[in-house]
C-alpha cells in the first residue's frame, strides 16, 4: 500500500533521487527539469515498507511510487514533459514580448517627435532674408529678457523715434496691433514667432544675446528683487488684491503681463510669503551663512531655482528658444509639442540651435552684453545712422507735440515696479531726484551719430542710478540676502557646471553671436574709422587727453634734439 508523505518529506525524497542518479540515467535528466521543489508533485506516494526511502538512503524504483520509472506510466511521463517545456516557453515568450511591448511606445515617440521637429526645423531654415544690412520699415526689437535691451530702447531707439511710430503696446501682445498706421517701431519680450504677424519683407530684426550663467545669475535676482517689492502688505492676499486694483485703474504694462515676469514674479512672490510667515511661526531672526545665493530660510536658493519645472520651462535655453520662436507664449501652433519633444530627448536640440544661429545671422544688429561700450557705438552706426537717414525730417516739433498727447504709457519690465507706492523712491520714502525711463526726453530734431552717443551717456547715467536706488530698497527687505558680482562668487562650481548643463543650447548659440558681433565690427569699422568714431564719442575724451598729450611730448623732444643739435654746429663752427 502506498499512502501521502506530508510535503517536507517529499522534498527530501525527491532530493536524495535526484543526487544518486548516475551521469547516464535518463530519470536524472526528468528530476533535472523537474526540480526537487516542483509545484507539480505536491503529495508523493510512498510506498509505507521498510525500504521507504529518506534522504541519506539509495532510493528503490520498485516502492518509490510516481517517481521511479518503472511505477511511472510512459505517456504520463511524455505529458509532463510536454507540460513543463510548454510553460517553459509561454514564460520564456511572455518576457520577451513585454520587452519588445514596452520598448515600441518609446521607439515610435521618438521617431513621431523627431519627425515634428524635423519638419519644422526644415520650413524654418527656408526662409531666406534678402539684403539684410539694410534697415527696412518696421524695426523688431527682439529683446531676450536681462541682456539689457532696456537701456537700448530707454537711451537709443526712444531718442531715434516717437512713440507715435511704436508700434501699440510694445511688450504686450495681447493688444498688439501691427496694422498701425505708421507703425515702424516693435520692441518686445516676445519671441521669434512675432514674425508671423509682422510683414516680413519690410521688417529688419535686432537683438542682444548674453553669457547664459550670467543671464540665469540676472534671471534669479530680478525675480527674487521684484517678488520682493511686494514685501510692504502683511501677508500675500494683501499683496495680490492690491495688485489687482491698482493694474485695473493703469493704462501702463505691468511686469505681471510680460513674459517671462508674468511666471517667475508671482513664483517667487508667494515662496517669499510663505518664508517670511515661517520665520515669524519659528520667532527665528537668526540667519546663518553668507551666502545669498543659498539663505533658505529668506529666499529660494539658487540650486533649487535651476532645478525647479517653472525655470526649465521659462528659463534654461530661453535665448535659443526665443530666437528660434519655441518659448510657451509663441504664436506657432507647433511651438509647444516641438518644444516638449527637444526637452524629452536632448538629441534633438541640435536642430532648434540650427534654426537660431541662421536667425541670428538674418538680422540687422546682434549686439553682446559683455562688449557693452563696442556694441553700443555699433548699434549707433549701424541702426541709428540708418533710422536718422530714413526718418529725415519727421522728428519735427509739432510730431514731438504729438506725441507728447499719445495715449501710449509704455513701462518696461526692468524699470517699473507692481506697485505705485514703490514707484521712483529712495530708500527713505522720498521721491527719487533722477528720472525715471518713463519720463526720458526723446531728442528733437535731426541728430548725428555722435550726438546719438553723446545723449546715450547721459541717459544711461541716468537710469542706472535709479535702477540701484530701486535694487537697494527692495533688497532691504530681505536682508541680509544682498545680490551682488562679489557674492556670486561665492557659489559653489557644482551648481555653475550645472548651470552650464542645463543650458547648453545657449552656450553654443552664444558663441555664435561672438563670431558675428566680431564679423559686424570687421565690416562696419576699419582700424582708421574705429579711431575716429571713438574720439568723437563722449568717452573718447581720454582719448584726446592722450594724444594730446603724446603730442606735446612729441613736440618737446623734438625741440630739444633741434637744441642740442645747433649747440653742436656752433661748437664745430668755433
Amino acid at each position: 500500500m502506498c499512502s501521502a508523505r506530508p510535503h517536507h518529506l517529499n522534498r527530501y525524497v525527491l532530493g536524495s533521487v535526484k543526487t544518486s542518479f548516475t551521469r547516464k540515467s535518463p530519470a536524472k535528466k526528468l528530476f533535472s527539469i523537474v526540480g526537487p521543489q516542483s509545484s507539480l508533485i505536491g503529495l508523493t506516494a510512498v510506498c509505507q515498507s521498510p525500504n521507504t526511502v529518506y534522504e541519506h538512503e539509495t532510493p528503490n524504483f520498485d516502492t518509490v511510487c510516481g517517481v521511479g520509472i518503472r511505477c511511472m506510466d510512459p505517456t504520463l511521463k511524455f505529458s509532463i514533459l510536454l507540460l513543463l517545456l510548454g510553460l517553459g516557453c509561454h514564460s520564456w515568450g511572455s518576457h520577451n514580448s513585454s520587452t519588445a511591448v514596452n520598448a515600441s511606445p518609446i521607439k515610435n515617440d521618438f521617431e513621431h517627435c523627431e519627425r515634428v521637429v524635423k519638419k519644422w526645423a526644415f520650413s524654418s531654415l527656408q526662409q531666406e532674408v534678402k539684403d539684410k544690412h539694410t534697415l527696412r520699415d518696421l524695426l523688431f526689437f527682439l529683446h531676450v529678457p536681462r541682456t539689457g535691451g532696456r537701456t537700448y530702447f530707454h537711451c537709443f531707439l526712444r531718442k531715434l523715434y516717437y512713440s507715435s511710430l511704436e508700434c501699440p503696446r510694445s511688450y504686450d501682445k495681447l493688444r498688439f496691433d501691427p496694422r498701425k498706421q505708421q507703425c515702424r517701431l516693435l520692441v518686445t519680450h516676445d519671441d521669434y514667432s512675432m514674425m508671423s504677424k509682422l510683414p516680413r519683407e519690410r521688417t529688419s530684426v535686432v537683438t542682444i544675446l548674453r553669457n547664459p550663467v550670467d543671464r540665469v545669475f540676472s534671471t534669479y535676482e530680478f525675480s527674487v528683487e521684484v517678488a520682493a517689492r511686494f514685501l510692504v502688505h502683511p501677508n500675500l492676499t494683501s499683496a495680490t488684491q492690491m495688485t489687482r486694483r491698482i493694474r485695473a485703474k493703469t493704462k501702463g504694462v505691468s511686469t505681471l503681463d510680460i513674459w517671462p515676469w508674468k511666471y517667475l514674479v508671482p513664483w517667487m512672490r508667494e515662496d517669499l510669503f510663505t518664508r517670511r510667515d515661517g520665520r515669524k511661526l519659528r520667532g527665528s531672526n537668526n540667519f546663518q551663512g553668507k551666502d545669498p545665493y543659498n539663505m533658505e530660510e529668506i529666499v529660494m536658493p539658487l540650486h533649487k531655482f535651476i532645478n525647479h519645472p517653472i525655470a526649465q520651462e521659462v528659463v534654461h535655453n530661453g535665448a535659443t528658444f526665443q530666437v528660434a520662436g519655441l518659448t510657451n507664449n509663441s504664436y506657432l501652433s507647433v511651438a509647444h509639442e516641438v518644444r516638449h519633444c527637444v526637452h524629452k530627448y536632448k538629441l534633438l536640440g541640435d536642430h532648434v540651435l540650427q534654426v537660431a544661429k541662421k536667425r541670428l545671422d538674418d538680422m540687422l544688429y546682434v549686439g553682446l552684453t559683455e562688449e557693452h561700450r563696442e556694441s553700443a557705438t555699433m548699434f549707433a552706426n549701424v541702426v541709428g545712422a540708418q533710422v536718422i537717414s530714413q526718418l529725415g525730417g519727421s522728428n519735427s516739433s509739432e510730431e514731438s507735440a504729438t506725441d507728447s498727447k499719445s495715449e501710449q504709457n509704455y513701462s518696461d519690465s526692468d524699470s517699473k515696479p507692481d506697485n505705485n507706492d514703490l514707484r521712483n523712491r529712495t530708500p527713505n520714502g522720498k521721491e527719487s531726484e533722477f528720472a525715471s525711463p518713463e519720463t526720458v526726453e526723446p531728442a528733437k530734431g535731426n541728430m548725428t551719430v555722435e550726438e546719438l552717443m553723446e545723449s546715450y551717456e547721459d541717459c544711461i547715467s541716468n537710469l542706472r542710478k535709479s535702477q540701484t536706488l530701486r535694487h537697494n530698497a527692495s533688497l532691504k527687505r530681505i536682508s541680509p540676502a544682498n545680490f551682488t558680482k562679489e557674492a556670486r562668487l561665492q557659489v559653489p562650481e557644482a551648481v555653475l557646471q550645472q548651470i552650464r548643463q542645463l543650458n547648453h543650447l545657449d552656450l553654443e548659440l552664444y558663441k555664435h553671436a561672438q563670431n558675428i558681433f566680431a564679423k559686424q565690427h570687421k565690416r562696419n569699422f576699419g582700424i582708421t574709422e574705429i579711431w575716429r568714431r571713438m574720439l568723437k564719442s563722449s568717452y573718447g575724451t581720454g582719448i584726446k587727453v592722450l594724444s594730446l598729450g603724446a603730442t606735446l611730448v612729441l613736440l618737446l623732444l623734438a625741440f630739444h634734439v633741434f637744441v642740442n643739435a645747433k649747440r653742436r654746429t656752433s661748437k664745430v663752427k668755433v
